[in-house]
């Protein structure tokens, strides 16, 4: 098998480009390192997350901030739903609790478009909260990049 330091991550994606593009996209995101988020999209990029409309690097940042101060012990999964060219489409679920102990899991689809660079300059993001409780949580691995052998969301039945 091809490594992702052998395969270029840029358009036009193949099925093992895309979903490693994931994966790349899922390990920044549990990092929580926003500084480290970032540079996977452009300066201009452009997000609709939610129905807040979030415009380049700066913004992106400081709405990542705010997200993971509210959104603690946040552990994400996301897989590849359908890919062309340029384009990814994947569905994701986080599971986070608030500072009052009460968790959840965020069920979502994102789109995103890259330049010819594999830089992402459009993120188009659609998620809902279920309540749960600390008993049904699915994702245990410590914080941090969601270890290799930890099913993803179609083995875990999500």
């Amino acid at each position: 098998m091809t490594t992702s330091t052998e395969l270029k991550l840029t358009p036009p994606f193949t099925r093992e480009t895309a979903t490693l593009k994931v994966r790349k996209a899922e390990d920044g995101w549990n990092s929580r390192d926003p500084e480290k988020v970032v540079i996977a999209y452009t300066v201009d990029s452009q997000w609709r997350n939610r129905a807040e409309f979030v415009h380049g690097r700066a913004e992106i940042v400081a709405f990542l901030r705010r997200k993971w101060s509210k959104e603690l012990d946040y552990r994400l999964i996301k897989e590849l739903w359908a890919f062309d060219k340029d384009r990814i489409a994947v569905r994701y679920a986080y599971e986070w609790h608030d500072d009052a102990g009460n968790w959840y899991r965020s069920y979502g689809n994102e789109n995103w478009e890259f330049d010819a660079n594999g830089v992402m300059h459009h993120r188009y993001a659609s998620i809902n909260d279920l309540p749960i409780k600390e008993a049904d949580r699915l994702y245990h691995w410590p914080l941090g990049r969601r270890p290799d052998d930890h099913p993803g969301l179609s083995e875990l039945g999500l």
